[in-house]
């Protein structure tokens, strides 16, 4: 169609404006591989209808603008005139550059961390418990109640819950938060020191053994501590990657439930299970959409619902929610450091929107989107505060109706 409609979508192309950028040129590359080698008239008549060789100069090119410029957002999906799917497209070409092993080596290593040692982040499983150990007694302090537990490796729960691990290495406060959430909601829960990590950054490098592999550890280790269903913590390509691709890498459908975190708070207070006091938090909060959680996955209204119960002052961004603009850390940008100059200039978009709601407060439900909204908040001299969903409703959860031990 060369509408260029995607262009004005992408965060790439507003923030440079170089034509390369623009979404439909990225499709171009990949479509003119598929027809140099499975169309007749390619193979025959390649120039005539642009057909391109999978050489190193094409190669390269794609490297750069497939993984270099690119989070996968979906926002240009969204604005296409005719519907076409921009964002798989995408990730079919880096699918084809990881099937030839010409994937990021700095993204390549997250996923080798997480085959490894279980976690992306390499972390070993004496500190990951010694780190819960400590943060069941910040538990039991905050709620005032001794019999407070971060439960481990429990069988027959309702909900395995997962974290992403940048939680225990670097946002330890956030897995209290969540802890202090089920605590107040009565909830019958365990974490795994076995497998918890929620993300699956092979989603992003385009390997799909690699995240065949990932997305069946965690699906067994359900199926081991025989729980009823599995929460998600707050990362959004990690919910769409077991969520939504994960039956399609181990190809079979899942014999437990799968939610998110916002979900499971959501359901939380529409059951009246915990109860918020928005007092609690005073100052101007606005929210930012992970666009795997919400364009790509569905969940829209429900953490709007959480925000109006649980700050006093909620202001929307201009645009949010479908038509959000991504903070640009995702697609696996913030794994590849040959990228962070671009990537934190695309964040400028982000600092823009964020610097016109007057808000003290972003909140986003996704740890991807807290790193790069933290870079982005130190680098434009925003002078906000990042916090997760958990964060948020932890700090206005009301426990005085809860009995001391």
């Amino acid at each position: 169609m060369h509408c260029g409609l995607c262009a004005e979508s992408c965060i790439y192309y507003r923030t440079f404006g170089e034509a390369k950028f623009i979404p439909a040129k990225k499709v171009d590359l990949v479509s003119s591989i598929y027809r140099r080698y499975s169309t007749t008239s390619g193979k025959i008549f390649p120039k005539l209808v642009g057909a391109r060789k999978l050489n190193e100069e094409t190669t390269e090119e794609m490297i750069d603008l497939l993984y270099g410029a690119c989070t996968l957002c979906g926002r240009c999906t969204l604005h296409c005139s005719i519907g076409v799917d921009i964002s798989y497209i995408v990730r079919k070409g880096r699918e084809m550059l990881a099937n030839m092993g010409m994937m990021p080596e700095s993204l390549q290593k997250t996923v080798d961390a997480a085959i490894d040692t279980g976690n992306n982040m390499g972390i070993s499983n004496q500190d990951f418990i010694e780190t819960l150990e400590w943060l069941e007694e910040e538990l039991q302090f905050e709620v005032n109640d001794d019999n407070a537990r971060i439960p481990l490796n429990e069988k027959g729960k309702d909900v395995l819950y997962t974290l992403n691990p940048r939680e225990p290495k670097f946002f330890p406060l956030s897995i209290t938060a969540m802890a202090k959430i089920f605590w107040a909601a009565g909830e019958n829960w365990t974490l795994s020191s076995k497998m918890y990590d929620v993300t699956n950054y092979a989603y992003y490098t385009g390997n799909m053994k690699d995240a065949a592999i990932i997305a069946q550890r965690l699906h067994d280790e359900v199926e081991r501590l025989r729980a009823k269903s599995c929460v998600l913590g707050e990362c959004g390509h990690g919910s769409r990657a077991f969520r939504w691709e994960g039956p399609n890498y181990i190809q079979k459908p899942y014999a437990f439930d799968v939610a998110t975190s916002v979900e499971q708070i959501h359901k939380f207070i529409q059951q009246g299970r915990i109860k918020l006091d928005p007092k609690k938090n005073p100052d101007k909060v606005t929210l930012h959409d992970p666009c795997n959680l919400v364009r790509s996955g569905g969940v829209l209204k429900q953490q709007r619902d959480i925000l109006n119960l649980a700050v006093e002052d909620f202001v929307e961004m201009t645009p949010h929610g479908n038509d959000n603009l991504c903070c640009g850390g995702g697609g696996g940008q913030l794994a590849m450091s040959e990228y962070n100059e671009r990537r934190m200039k695309i964040g400028e978009l982000k600092a823009n929107q964020i610097k016109k709601t007057g808000a003290k407060v972003v909140v986003t439900p996704c740890h991807n989107c807290v790193d790069q909204l933290s870079q982005i908040n130190v680098a434009y001299k925003l002078g906000v505060q990042i916090k997760t969903m958990a964060e948020i409703v932890a700090d206005a959860i009301v426990l005085d109706d809860k009995p001391n031990p």
